[in-house]
């Protein structure tokens, strides 16, 4: 049973407190384990608060020169490793406060004038999250940037594109590459977004209802960089909205991973045996000696659950608590610090993982040769020939009935057979029946010919600052 005492409590906050608080509820609600590593924000922002209380008049400029040599004392030892956390003072922001409080004395207790640890650790919160953002938008170029090379690499190469899982139609290698850069720019668009939301300034909300003392957070928002103030107190210590954001963006970066590292599973095994990931990058059993095993691309898949869990927990905190802020909140930042090292650990491994991937273009044009994958273009050219789509289905269909039944191709069947079932068909059909011709064709915005692609890569390379 944990030691109890009668001392009045010496925490910071304890001046109402006639008992110490027992040592279970302090390592129960100790959160510094995890929340250190918002130090250099927790920092940043008590130094921009001190310069404001400073030009405010509401503490000395001596007192705020102290303040601020001491805070970067603190942050020195901190980056040097040599800095004690202690769990009884709970979190970074008393961690810090209380050693500053220490060693400057008296004008480290004027540090917290007009400020709670509500509106501060929202403060700390969204700096660490707008540097975040911009990491992972590094992280994801890099990823694309990893796609286009391959694209460059093997332009021009064809591969059997799948719906359902089933050979669809043919299309350029390259084409299904750059699938995955649209996806992750659609990541990148989201990031931006929330960082928008992301980059709205707290600070001055205090624990819930703002202050009565002359503070200017119009200009610690300038200080600090923030495009604007948040507009409620209230609101203000409540909110966890852009974490929750930033999970659910974490989430679709996640889920769009684990496709890719899907396809990368499937197309290592024997049955497709489209790429081959270097040995580097994969590992083996310990029983079966023939074994190589895509391990990578099986983790970054398996490791989206975790992401997502993180997402359903924060949630679940959030979505009964009143306003404003409650202790609840303190769960957010596990979540989200788990999310992001997860998030972040997957796109590094995967831009390394696809510049060490072989695709195998032979193999992957020989995957065209069946599953008639150009059914759609032989009903294309009944189309102009003034046959109604619905009809030219219905004539192609029918002649793929007759094909599985001899077990041959399209352009096995000789043109007679073709024109019993049209006579439309003419003897320029078989143009249009081979893998190239099909892909050729898909001249369309956004299409699979060799043009279209070639002139979307072209705009990735420039967007992406890759040399031509």
């Amino acid at each position: 049973m944990a030691a109890e005492t009668n001392r009045p409590s010496d925490k910071m906050w304890g001046g109402r407190f006639a008992e110490a608080t027992a040592a279970s509820v302090e390592a129960f609600s100790a959160s510094i384990q995890y929340d250190a590593r918002l130090y250099r924000y927790d920092i940043m922002g008590s130094m921009a608060h001190a310069r404001m209380l400073a030009r405010q008049g509401l503490i000395t400029n001596e007192e705020r020169d102290a303040i601020l040599r001491g805070l970067t004392e603190i942050e020195a030892e901190i980056d040097r490793g040599e800095f004690v956390f202690k769990p009884e003072l709970e979190d970074i922001h008393m961690n810090i406060e209380k050693a500053l409080t220490d060693r400057i004395g008296a004008a480290g207790a004027k540090l917290h004038t007009a400020r709670s640890r509500n509106d501060q650790v929202n403060l700390d919160f969204r700096l660490y999250l707008r540097d975040e953002a911009d990491a992972l938008d590094a992280l994801l170029a890099n990823v694309q940037r990893a796609f286009a090379r391959q694209a460059r690499k093997h332009l021009g190469a064809v591969m059997p594109g799948y719906t359902h899982l089933q050979r669809a139609q043919p299309v350029l290698l390259s084409h299904h590459l750059l699938a995955y850069v649209e996806m992750f720019q659609r990541d990148r668009d989201r990031l931006t977004d929330c960082r928008r939301r992301i980059d709205i300034m707290p600070l001055g909300a205090a624990a819930m209802a703002g202050t009565g003392l002359p503070i200017d957070r119009h200009w610690v928002a300038a200080e600090l960089k923030f495009a604007a103030i948040t507009a409620n107190s209230m609101d203000t210590t409540g909110d966890r909205d852009f974490a929750l954001e930033t999970l659910f963006c974490l989430n679709l970066i996640q889920v769009h991973l684990s496709r890719l590292a899907e396809e990368l599973v499937l197309w290592s095994t024997k049955e497709f045996d489209f790429a081959r990931i270097g040995d580097r990058y994969c590992t083996g059993s310990s029983i079966m000696p023939q074994k190589k095993n895509p391990d990578i691309p099986e983790l970054i898949r398996g490791k989206t659950g975790r992401v997502t869990g993180a997402l359903m927990a924060l949630l679940m905190t959030v979505k009964g608590l009143p306003l404003t802020y409650n202790r609840d909140l303190q769960e957010d930042k596990e979540q989200v610090f788990d999310a992001l090292d997860t998030v972040k650990a997957s796109l590094a491994i995967t831009a390394e993982l696809l510049d060490h991937t072989e695709f195998k273009t032979e193999r992957l044009r020989a995957a065209t040769g069946g599953g008639f994958m150009t059914a759609t273009d032989l009903a294309d050219y009944l189309v102009r020939r003034n046959l109604p789509f619905r009809q030219a289905h219905g004539v192609v269909g029918r002649i793929v009935a007759l094909c599985q039944d001899r077990d041959c191709e399209l352009a096995d069947l000789p043109l007679a057979e073709l024109q019993q079932f049209s006579a439309l068909i003419e003897a320029d059909v078989f143009d249009v029946l081979t893998v190239e011709g099909s892909v050729d064709s898909r001249l369309s915005a956004g299409g699979t010919s060799r043009v279209r692609v070639e002139e979307t890569l072209a705009g990735v390379e420039r967007f992406l600052g890759i040399p031509s």
